[in-house]
């Protein structure tokens, strides 16, 4: 099982939440908070269903309240190694 990048973040943002953001950008201020890039704990919880989805598995509902794209995907990323 593969890590999920700041790529795909970028575009499970604009798959589930409708936020535009590049991913350079995410990358760069991956410790900003979510709000900085328009993105809110709704959606938020979009991107954690469709993660939920493709790899068949709940994450922790930590995951709903990181607060920047580095946290959430740490947290992602080590869920799913753990469980792997």
């Amino acid at each position: 099982m593969s890590d999920v990048t700041v790529d795909e973040l970028a575009a499970l943002m604009k798959k589930a939440a409708g936020v535009t953001v590049d991913p350079r950008d995410l990358e760069a201020r991956s410790e900003s908070p979510f709000d900085t890039f328009g993105l809110d704990s709704l959606g938020l919880l979009g991107i954690v269903g469709e993660l939920e989805n493709r790899y068949a598995r709940p994450l922790p509902t930590d995951a709903e309240r990181c607060k920047t794209p580095s946290e959430f995907l740490n947290l992602v990323n080590s869920t799913l190694t753990a469980g792997a």
